[in-house]
């Protein structure tokens, strides 16, 4: 009573182990932004439905995922191809949705985001929460470059099973391009956002953990020093230090995206202006 949705790009690395952890699905879909590997090859060959989109930006894909895709099932489990769901998640998920008098419109759920080899629990802001799994039809995304939020046509639980995340499955130099990419579409969403205003810090003190997150990330940016403070809050405040080596070098890696979207800022404003760093 499930269907499975999986966004990819150049995913030939990941797809396999991905496509496994879902098979007690009979509808997996892979939406494809039209890659240049072996992604279709190998979906296709595994038995999922292929569905390919142009890429514009993420709030678009997910929503272009979410409406021209006909599921088999009012339920969609959506994932990307270096996350795969644990026994516990599947088990729980698999019962609730045979529940017809399920009230809910969505689900949120956590995730275990792994690196040398370990689930780097402090270094990670878990337990972040991510709406991944919904009625299609009671949900939509807004048209956002990068770190898309879906607007909820109804009330939302809560799961107690993980996705698990394996993020560096494809080595550091595809996660530091990654994160340039993210950095560029990141930097162009914060500065619409401070043009724009509307921040309200009594989000900061919200129940919905997605809503407290995205305030979080809206305050993040107004910060001086961002690369410095989020170092010092990832590794210390959040006991980072705790995950040992694998959870320095990650805080440190996190500082170094937050440089690049802070440089990026300075980049795309100076170039409004008619000047080039």
């Amino acid at each position: 009573m499930i269907s499975v949705l999986i966004l990819t790009l150049n995913e030939e690395a990941n797809l396999p182990h991905c496509l496994d952890s879902v098979k007690w699905s009979d509808d997996v879909v892979v939406f494809d932004s039209h890659s240049t590997d072996r992604t279709v090859e190998i979906a296709k060959a595994w038995g999922a439905r292929v569905v390919q989109n142009r890429f514009l930006n993420y709030g678009s894909q997910r929503e272009a995922a979410r409406t021209a895709v006909n599921y088999k099932h009012p339920w969609v489990l959506a994932i990307d191809a270096d996350e795969t769901p644990d026994k516990a998640l599947v088990d729980e998920i698999t019962a609730l949705c045979r529940d017809e008098g399920c009230p809910h419109a969505a689900f949120r759920m956590r995730r275990k985001d792994h690196f040398m080899g370990r689930w780097i629990k402090h270094s990670t802001l878990y337990p972040s929460w991510f709406v991944r799994l919904y009625r299609p039809n009671r949900i939509s995304y807004a048209s956002r470059a990068v770190h898309e939020y879906p607007t909820i046509n109804g009330s939302t639980g809560a799961l107690k099973g993980h996705l698990l995340h394996y993020s560096f499955n494809k080595g550091l130099s595809d996660w530091i391009e990654k994160h340039t990419r993210y950095a560029q579409l990141e930097a162009k969403e914060n500065l619409r956002a401070l043009a724009a205003g509307g921040f309200t810090w009594h989000e900061l003190a919200s129940r919905d953990p997605v809503v407290r997150r995205k305030a979080l990330k809206e305050l993040s940016f107004r910060l001086p020093c961002r690369p410095i403070l989020r170092f010092l809050y990832m590794y210390a405040f959040r006991l980072g230090v705790l995950d040992g080596v694998p959870g320095y070098r990650y805080c440190r890696l996190l500082a170094i995206y937050e440089y690049m979207i802070v440089i990026m800022m300075k980049e795309l404003a100076l170039s409004e202006k008619g000047i080039r760093l």
